[in-house]
């Protein structure tokens, strides 16, 4: 079964809560209604009796020998005039006098309410049934000159006629509960219409999946994001911002506010003046970060803000390994440049009639050419990592640097259990560095080895130059982010990146001097994998 709309469920509840409490507030009045008329009848009575017991020519009617005949036109008169339903007049043995049916005078009074007035001179309201039905009376004492009770008076008004005064007042409350319904169900609906084009049309349901949703993207985003209101108070921070500003997992952000967690904080700027803040940069605790802070805008009105940073050294970092590839392809330039020349060369050549001359170069670049793929894929059958020596070739070519592959060297194929990817970043990485290492000693003494040997249990790698080799200070740090044995900015990335790799790839990485002079990068990659290598 379809669930209701959000819209409907809020008219329902809305139009059913305003009429309940239309209808409460409707019968709690009628009854509080009700007692007061009640009340006032009572006080009426009470005073219509206490009035009558006053009167000199009532109390002087006692005195005579026929109080009935003096007593009765004045208690008629007195119904009359009061609209009361009846006024009995009794002796002080509670027989009648007066009684507007005149064949019930001389019976005595009936209710049994009496005694109070009679017996201890008290006025009061009592409900009590007499020979004309239920009804609420108003009892008083009458007093001769002596004040010596004589008598007393009874002023009743019936239940059926108070009854009938309440319901007079029925319709009236009635109509007025009916407007209130009426009323509430309009101001439902209009409520409704209105809370559902604020949530944009949205049901429950869907604001909760859009929730779900949003916390996810927030959180897998790589990038720290930090949201304030217009107030500054933080209301959204993904896990990646409490890494990048070194914050405790277990430290609260939300509710908190921008200046008092980052008091250099531009946020409020932007809360201010609605100005876009892109590509910014910014120091938190001693590291360099990257800032875009964007002002959040409903209706023209800034509402709040969003700020996304990441660490200077990550974005250098992806700098460094673009620059790598842009090297590789240099590289390709290079080479693509060189058998170009080669190319023309030879056609210069053939224009010459040179003919053995040009037979002569072709043969000795293609045995030089063949001699380096067959002795490559001889040692290397893996294509991938012959495919990559044989471009270091190409390169060594380029910078004049004599590029050796270790006679020794061996690999039948990489296991396929192991990412190809690090194995190249890694050989990439420390060869790239082994030319950078040379590049600035004479030519003559420019030299690179590498080796490469699968043993059967893991995969060794040996990368050395002739350079200078590393300064012992910095063997213990050479493969953490901005370590770097050039004295040139932004550098350090390969090594960390070298390790990075080695270890995803469960293995072990040192570096010793080598034969060469410079520096020996020893790799060992167990075949086997990652959760080998740590159960050994």
């Amino acid at each position: 079964m379809k669930s209701k709309s959000l819209q409907s469920r809020i008219f329902s509840y809305g139009a059913l809560f305003v009429s309940l409490v239309a209808i409460i507030i409707g019968i709690s009045f009628y009854f509080t209604m009700s007692q007061g008329i009640e009340k006032q009848i009572g006080i009426r009575a009470l005073s219509i009796a206490k009035t009558t017991a006053a009167r000199p020519d009532v109390r002087a009617a006692f005195e005579t020998d026929d109080p009935s005949r003096l007593l009765q036109p004045i208690a008629e008169a007195v119904r009359h005039q009061t609209g009361a339903e009846y006024v009995v007049i009794g002796n002080s043995e509670g027989i009648r006098y007066a009684h507007p049916v005149v064949e019930r005078i001389g019976q005595k009074m009936v209710g049994d309410d009496n005694e109070r007035a009679l017996h201890l001179g008290e006025s009061y309201v009592s409900k009590a049934t007499g020979t004309l039905g239920p009804a609420l009376r108003g009892k008083t004492p009458v007093f001769n000159d002596k004040g010596d009770i004589i008598g007393v008076i009874s002023v009743g008004y019936l239940n059926e006629d108070i009854s009938s005064i309440f319901f007079q007042y029925v319709d009236n409350i009635s109509y007025i509960v009916l407007i209130a319904i009426v009323l509430g169900i309009i101001g439902s609906s209009f409520l409704s219409r209105n809370i559902k084009k604020e949530l944009f049309n949205l049901e429950p349901a869907e604001i909760a999946n859009l929730f779900t949703e949003r916390n996810a993207l927030i959180e897998s985003v790589r990038e720290g994001i930090i949201m304030v209101d217009a107030k500054g108070i933080i209301t959204t921070a993904n896990a990646a911002a409490y890494d990048t500003l070194s914050i405790s997992g277990q430290t609260e952000l939300i509710g908190r506010t921008i200046q008092e967690v980052l008091p250099n904080s531009l946020l409020p700027k932007v809360l201010e003046t609605g100005e876009r803040h892109l590509d910014r940069p910014m120091e938190i605790h001693g590291r360099k970060i990257i800032v875009n802070r964007i002002p959040i805008r409903a209706d023209e009105q800034i509402i709040g803000a969003v700020s996304t940073f990441r660490l200077q050294s990550e974005i250098d970092q992806l700098s460094m390994e673009l620059s790598q590839v842009k090297r590789y392809t240099e590289a390709l330039r290079a080479q693509t440049h060189e058998y170009n020349n080669f190319l023309y060369t030879i056609s210069g050549l053939i224009q010459l009639h040179s003919y053995d001359e040009a037979l002569s170069l072709i043969h000795d670049e293609t045995a030089e050419h063949q001699s380096l793929i067959q002795f490559v894929t001889k040692r290397l059958q893996d294509p991938f990592l012959g495919g990559i020596v044989i471009g270091f070739f190409n390169r060594a070519r380029e910078l004049k640097v004599r590029f050796l592959l270790d006679e020794d060297s061996f690999l039948n194929e990489l296991p396929a259990n192991l990412e190809k990817t690090h194995f190249v970043s890694v050989i990439g990485n420390l060869v790239t560095n082994a030319f950078e290492a040379v590049e600035m000693i004479p030519e003559e003494r420019r030299m690179v080895r590498l080796f490469i040997l699968d043993n059967g249990e893991e995969i060794l790698f040996e990368v050395e130059d002739s350079g200078k080799g590393i300064a012992n200070e910095l063997l213990d740090d050479l493969f953490r982010e901005k370590v770097s044995t050039k004295d040139v900015e932004d550098r350090g990335y390969g090594l960390m990146k070298v390790a990075e790799n080695v270890e995803d790839l469960g293995g072990s990485i040192t570096v010793e001097k080598g034969d060469l002079g410079g520096a020996l990068f020893v790799i060992s990659i167990p075949k086997r994998g990652y959760h080998y290598a740590n159960s050994n």
